[in-house]
């Protein structure tokens, strides 16, 4: 393939099928052709070793990618969107979505040799929702407050019931956020999954987490028994996969040029042209919420509508997101990406740069004095804003940065940045002593929507309290027409197009490159790639 990257800018039906496609014709793995082979695979990780290496209490999406091979779901979410047994049998969807039953598979083992039965399902749930566990998306990925409980109907029969109808819970289901640890660990050694480690990270799945070094590597080794993956799937064809922590991509390239990593993932697009060119590139849209700036409402001047709404009128998005991504990205219009299920096209174009708006409304909102450094003044006050960005921060997303703070210059707003360690990050974050701060939440479910703008949402930087918008959300993560759901979360998205407190900025991609000596490698939904379906040639 060129080196060159093709971006593909996917509807939600193409982001799945994407997803299903292999980099072979393979669809799996062939069980004659089982050997020794090893993969390595170099991810940026910078992360997990700050307590990121459980996906059910890690917020980070590096977390559920490295351990979807170690935790395996109850069911799986194919290529178009529907759902198919993995750990689970069947399953029944009972009251209108207010219950789901579960009939599981017999034949499952964790890798310490305890079976997989309904009481494991019980009591992962059961810690996932423990106040204890801090737990935060995988906990509003369960329900959050509409969670009422996992009920043991059988052995292996399991019943997870909420206080109403809940229609995202089978993509929930799907995840690697809501996969299985052993009972056996959440007994005795729960307290270490945030480090995580062999025989501490145990699962069910393809391969056994065996070897962790910390900010290096983590090797994974293939399960001998495994015969329950999605579709059928059995073992994987080759005994390792190695993971190799590299933070910097000019590195993680470098380690795919010369040979000491097969597959290499979170690739900036500047580099894509590094790769050599014998190797496969793949670029999957992230559905979700795009790159974005969460905007306090309750500190600081962004308390005031129309200073928001001048801030996201005097940033040149399209130009910053064009020069910087190498048109590789598209600018994002809404809180929903395009690739989204939901997402309100409408949008689109709605809220153009416009540096004569941006100045009118910082006019209204009284800040019409200058000082000597030309920065607009109120009653003595500069109009300036912090920005609080966590390490580690990507070369291209730095130089976003300062094309927004350039932007807001000129119009009078003194835009500082703060980028900070992780600890420091979230002693501010905690108590929301900032003006702005950023990020960007993959997620197949528009539901992503209530933990951001949810008055009591556990990802709600910008500190948005709205009733109506609350009553919207819940509407929404409890209706099951898939129409009606999308007219729903229309509504939200205009609500924060008017309102300004989640400026999206851009629809990231994840991607990958992979060596002519791995074939058969699919991804899912997100562009994480499903290791147990490659073959090593």
């Amino acid at each position: 393939m060129p080196s060159s990257l093709s971006r593909r800018v996917l509807s939600a039906v193409a982001v799945a099928a994407v997803a299903a496609l292999s980099l072979s014709s393979c669809a799996g793995s062939d069980p004659a052709a089982q050997g020794d082979g090893e993969v390595v695979w170099a991810i940026e990780g910078a992360n997990l070793s700050a307590g990121h290496m459980d996906p059910q209490t890690s917020q980070l999406d590096v977390s559920a990618m490295v351990q979807r091979a170690v935790l395996d779901s109850l069911v799986f979410q194919e290529a178009d969107g529907t759902f198919s047994p993995w750990l689970a049998e069947s399953w029944d969807v009972e009251d209108g979505g207010g219950s789901y039953l579960f009939r599981l598979r017999t034949d499952v083992t964790f890798h310490d040799g305890t079976p997989f039965d309904a009481a494991a399902v019980k009591a992962n749930f059961d810690r996932i929702v423990n106040p204890d566990t801090a737990s935060a998306q995988a906990a509003s990925m369960l329900g959050g407050e509409l969670y009422a409980g996992t009920d043991v109907v059988d052995d292996h029969t399991v019943r997870v019931r909420f206080t109403q109808p809940y229609a995202p819970f089978l993509q929930a289901a799907s995840t690697a956020l809501l996969g299985f640890y052993s009972p056996k660990v959440l007994e005795t050694k729960a307290d270490q999954l945030k480090a995580g480690g062999p025989d501490v990270t145990v699962g069910t799945g393809p391969f056994e987490l065996t070897e962790y070094t910390p900010d290096q590597d983590i090797v994974y080794t293939r399960n001998d028994d495994y015969t329950w993956g999605p579709d059928g799937g059995g073992k994987p064809s080759f005994k390792t996969l190695r993971v190799d922590i590299l933070p910097e991509a000019s590195v993680r390239v470098g380690a795919l040029s010369s040979g000491q990593a097969d597959v290499v993932t979170n690739l900036p697009p500047n580099l894509v042209e590094q790769v050599p060119a014998d190797d496969t590139v793949k670029s999957i849209a992230y559905p979700g919420l795009p790159y974005s700036l969460f905007l306090n409402e309750k500190y600081g001047v962004f308390a005031d509508q129309k200073v928001r709404q001048a801030f996201t009128r005097a940033i040149d998005v399209d130009a910053a997101v064009n020069e910087i991504f190498f048109g590789q990205y598209p600018r994002a219009w809404s809180v929903l990406g395009a690739t989204t299920p939901g997402y309100d096209a409408s949008l689109e174009n709605s809220w153009p740069f416009d540096q004569a708006q941006a100045n009118a409304l910082l006019d209204e909102a009284g800040w019409t004095g200058r000082d000597a450094d030309g920065i607009r003044t109120k009653n003595g006050q500069r109009l300036t804003a912090r920005w609080i960005a966590w390490t580690p921060v990507p070369d291209d997303r730095a130089a976003l940065a300062n094309a927004v703070q350039s932007d807001l210059k000129a119009v009078g707003f003194d835009l500082q940045r703060e980028v900070l360690e992780p600890g420091a990050y979230n002693e501010q974050y905690g108590p929301k002593t900032y003006d702005v701060t950023d990020w960007g939440f993959s997620g197949v479910d528009a539901d992503l929507l209530r933990s951001h703008l949810a008055t009591d949402g556990f990802q709600n930087a910008s500190q948005v309290s709205d009733p109506a918008l609350d009553a919207l959300l819940e509407q929404g993560a409890s209706t099951t027409d898939p129409a009606a759901r999308n007219a729903i979360y229309a509504q939200v998205q205009q609500w924060n197009a008017q309102q300004a407190a989640i400026v999206p900025l851009y629809s990231p991609a994840l991607i990958s490159a992979v060596t002519q000596k791995v074939s058969g490698l699919t991804f899912d939904l997100y562009g994480r790639p499903l290791f147990a379906t490659a073959s090593v040639g």
